[in-house]
């Protein structure tokens, strides 16, 4: 899931295959990728930020540090 498509690319892919048909799948498979990573991503902070709750909670604090650990480097890496 960690395709990065540019522009560019996507003229280069299209201009090898002049095909309408071709750019709306290759269009169509870009959008579904960003779709899914962002879905993955909102998931995946969503159950980080529970996590983290229910470490306050409990005041586990090797849990809370591990768990923002992880979604700051989720955070900073998009």
């Amino acid at each position: 899931m960690e395709n990065n498509y540019s522009y560019t690319e996507f003229l280069k892919a299209v201009g090898k295959n002049s095909s309408t048909l071709h750019a709306e799948k290759l269009l169509n498979e870009i959008y579904m990728d960003l779709f899914l990573n962002h879905i993955h991503r909102e998931q995946t902070k969503k159950r980080l930020l529970e996590l983290i709750d229910t470490a306050l909670d409990n005041r586990d604090v090797c849990a809370f540090e591990r768990h923002t650990d992880e979604l700051l480097k989720m955070e900073m890496g998009n």
